[in-house]
Formats: C-alpha cells, structure tokens, sequence
C-alpha cells in the first residue's frame, strides 16, 4: 500500500516527512564552560585567604575609612554617557566641555558645584568662627587680650618637672610628720601619767588643738577628719536600723548618736596650721628637718639619731649633701 499523501496543489504540497515531528525535536547543548579541575594546593590556598578574611574582619575605621575613599571617588567621576541624565542633556544640546545654558555666557559653569561633606556636629558657620579665631591668633602674636600662649617642648617638660618635684616634696612632708609624731609620743609617754579620771585631758590630747606643735599637727587633723567621717557614716547606717520601740520617742537622741555632742566638737579654724600650709613643701620640710636635727638630733636623711648634738658622720641638712 502507497504511503498516505497529502494532495494539494502548487508549492504549498508538503509531505508528512517534510513536516517536524516533535518527538524527535533535540535541544542544542550549551558550549562547554567547564575549566580545568583545580588542584589540591589551590584550593588550601582559597580556603586559608577565606579563613583570614573571615577572621580579621575590618575594624569600624578601616570601615569608615573605606566609605570615604568611596564617596571621594563617586564626587570625583564625571557623569557615565550611559546614564538617564547624561541622554537627556544631550537631548536637549548639552556636548561634553560646554556649559548649560545661553550659549556666548563667558561666566557660564562648566563644572558642577563641589560637595563639601560636613562631619562634624557643629552648626552651620562654626568652623568659620574657629578660622577667624585662629587668625586673630596669628596676626596677634600670640600678644592680645585672651589669646593663648602656646609653649615649647621645652617649657612643657619644665613645667612637668616643676609638678613632679612639688608632689616629691609634698610626699617627704607627710614622712617627716610621720617622724615628728613618733618623737612626740615618746615624749608624752616619757612624762608624767594623765590621772585616769581626766577623761577631758585625755581627749584633748588626741585632738589637734593649738598645744600641738604645727609641724606636724596637719597629719592629726588629716587623721581626725578621716576617723569622724567613718564614724559618722557607720553611726548614720545604724540609725536607719531603728528599733520600732523607739518610734514614739523624740529623734533627739538619735540626732545626738549620729552627729555627736557639742563637746566632742573642735575647733574648725586653725590661722596658725593654715599659715604654715601655705608655705612651700620645701621650706615646709625644710623646717622639719631643721626642728628633728635641733630637739632630736636625728637626720630624716640619714634616718638615724645620733647621740650627741655635733651628729658625726652626717654630711650635712640638705638632700643634695647626702646624694
């Protein structure tokens, strides 16, 4: 039996060999875009540069940092011909060196304004106080009113050695007072008893008071004033813990337990301690020394009493002497 025929006339007659058939259709397979294997070195070297990237991150300065060069180098590129805007000036006549606008205007811009990033917090016209500042400064001298001196190098490290010889000597003061304080409580323990019953004599024995020598009765106000403070804010914390007994009773007593009796009270002022302070630490200790080499026979250099007045042996009052 002949194959089926499609009859038709003219060009159009086609076959069914002719026609596509879609069971037999085939998809053309891409190009090969498969690279060479990449070999075990490689990729322990892709893996280690990942590791490192990963656990040195970049700090917030690099980061801020890296947007700055990025903003920088945004401002700095001229518009891309590829761009929406850059078409549509074309558009509109705009060729590339030429200005906008009327043409024949000598003072026409051909660059676009400068972006000037504002990264402090100060408000708009600060830093063009601060410039007219600094040059009232300048053209000054340094030399008007409320204009600030600026030192030297060398000026600061006096200066810093001034300080640190001032705290030095400040810092021997407390230790000569400390030593005075020992003499004197041989002293008074070498003398005569204070009757048991004068608790009056004994309280004011303890207390800076005028009867003490002013070399060294800084160092017992000091002390008083740190003891008190303890003392009142211990008997302060335990009067918050009231018995509820007492809730009824009057805080007079209360009053007394935390804040003390007038009689326990000393004096506030003291012209003659006050006087002395204001004296430098070096003649302050100066003095010291002089008072323990007179009525002790003892060098606070040295650190040893001597036994008679002449102190042999010693080479002399002053620091330097025994350096």
């Amino acid at each position: 039996m002949a194959p089926f025929m499609v009859s038709t006339t003219g060009d159009s007659a086609l076959s069914v060999a002719d026609t596509d058939d879609y069971m037999s259709m085939t998809v053309p397979e891409p190009a090969s875009t498969t690279c060479r294997p990449k070999t075990s070195f490689q990729r322990r070297a892709r893996q280690k540069r990942e590791a490192e990237s990963r656990a040195h991150p970049p700090s917030k300065a690099e980061l801020v940092h890296q947007a700055e060069l990025n903003r920088d180098e945004a401002l700095n590129t001229a518009l891309p011909v590829t761009s929406k805007g850059f078409q549509m000036m074309t558009k509109l006549g705009f060729k590339v060196g030429t200005a906008l606008g009327k043409e024949g205007n000598e003072h026409a811009r051909k660059e676009p304004l400068g972006v000037l990033v504002k990264e402090g917090r100060a408000g708009l016209g600060m830093e063009d106080e601060r410039k007219r500042k600094f040059r009232d400064e300048v053209t000054s001298g340094g030399g008007g009113q409320g204009a600030k001196k600026r030192e030297t190098e060398g000026e600061f490290r006096e200066r810093q050695a001034g300080k640190s010889i001032q705290r030095r000597a400040e810092d021997l003061c407390w230790g000569a007072m400390r030593v005075l304080e020992g003499f004197g409580c041989e002293d008074r323990a070498g003398g005569e008893e204070v009757d048991g019953k004068d608790r009056k004599a004994k309280q004011a024995a303890k207390k800076p008071t005028a009867h003490i020598n002013v070399l060294w009765r800084a160092l017992l106000w000091d002390r008083v004033e740190k003891e008190k403070e303890t003392r009142m804010r211990y008997d302060l914390h335990q009067s918050l813990w009231r018995d509820p007994a007492c809730d009824g009773q009057d805080d007079e007593e209360q009053d007394i337990k935390v804040w003390g009796t007038e009689e326990e009270e000393f004096e506030a002022e003291d012209r003659e301690l006050d006087e002395f302070k204001s004296l430098e630490p070096a003649e302050r200790l100066e003095r010291m020394v002089v008072y323990l080499r007179q009525e002790y026979k003892y060098c606070f250099w040295c650190k040893f009493r001597y036994a008679d007045g002449m102190m042999e042996g010693c080479p002399g009052i002053s620091e330097d002497e025994h350096s």
